[in-house]
């Protein structure tokens, strides 16, 4: 579906199934309909998005919170804010990739996309980055195996490009499409290669006979 920027999606089950990953917080609220998710794009690929599960249980992640605070002097993992006219938890500690494929409907209030305010947003970019960059030195802030996850979303994306330009290949054979000039440039190069190899062969028996 159509992905835009500062609102809250609900996620596929099929997303859950596909990436099996146990760290990943159920897709079910309260055993009977999908939780919110605050979605982002990433920072270098428009089509990867990143989602932050949302929960109304105040009283717990606050108290995990102020723990971070206090024996951190900050918490990046948890930002408490308003959306939707109730107080929610943004949990980064439980963020994964997915890509726009696996959005099922954007959150609303009588039948109307509900936005999340734009100091709120900026909040959790903002710490998103920081935790994006201690995973990548290796600190285990969140809970999913983000970097997998990452790497599988990022193949299907490429296999989904790769699908759309041989698509494009079939239906219109008169204009060739990047991918097959690459495939054409890398063949004949290969095959100058060769030739020339044949070539330096060749010249290097003669230069022997005649010696």
């Amino acid at each position: 579906m159509e992905f835009k920027e500062g609102y809250a999606y609900h996620i596929k089950d099929d997303y859950f199934s596909k990436v099996n990953d146990d760290k990943l917080m159920q897709n079910k609220e309260n055993g009977n309909y999908r939780p919110t998710y605050f979605c982002m794009r990433d920072n270098k690929n428009p089509y990867l998005l990143w989602v932050v599960p949302m929960s109304t249980q105040i009283g717990k992640y606050d108290a995990i919170q102020k723990k971070q605070i206090e024996k951190y002097g900050k918490c990046l993992t948890i930002v408490i804010g308003e959306f939707d006219g109730k107080t929610n938890a943004f949990l980064l500690q439980n963020m994964f990739p997915v890509t726009p494929e696996y959005l099922s409907h954007v959150h609303t209030r009588n039948d109307n996309p509900v936005p999340v305010g734009h100091s709120l947003r900026k909040e959790i970019e903002t710490n998103m980055k920081q935790i994006k960059v201690l995973v990548s030195r290796g600190r285990k802030v969140v809970f999913p195996d983000i970097s997998r996850l990452e790497q599988l979303m990022l193949a299907e994306l490429e296999q989904e490009k790769t699908s759309v330009i041989t698509a494009e290949s079939v239906s219109n054979p008169e204009k060739q499409p990047m991918l097959e000039k690459i495939k054409t440039s890398t063949a004949q190069a290969k095959e100058n290669n060769a030739n020339r190899e044949k070539s330096d062969r060749h010249a290097k028996n003669k230069t022997e006979e005649i010696a």
